[in-house]
């Protein structure tokens, strides 16, 4: 019950909703229309993000930067250990 309380006072969402229902901004139809279609995006992203595959170990560092800068080590491959040189 606190958790709902705190949740009541202080979230976001669920304030601009009762200030927008207040103000007649939109309805509550509005606002279940809207709820139906994000809970149906959200699940639709979690489907495909739980159903797709892992990327191969070789991907793991592509797309970290904007233009992917190349991850050579002169004379190695980036996931092969190195020998001492001791």
């Amino acid at each position: 019950e606190e958790i709902q309380e705190v949740r009541s006072k202080s979230d976001p969402i669920s304030l601009l909703r009762e200030r927008m229902l207040s103000n007649n901004m939109a309805s509550a139809e509005e606002f279940k229309e809207m709820d139906v279609e994000i809970r149906k995006e959200v699940d639709d992203a979690a489907q495909f993000a739980t159903s797709d595959p892992e990327p191969p170990l070789e991907d793991l560092c592509n797309h970290v930067f904007s233009n992917n800068p190349l991850l050579d080590v002169r004379g190695t491959h980036p996931w092969s250990k190195l020998k001492s040189v001791s």
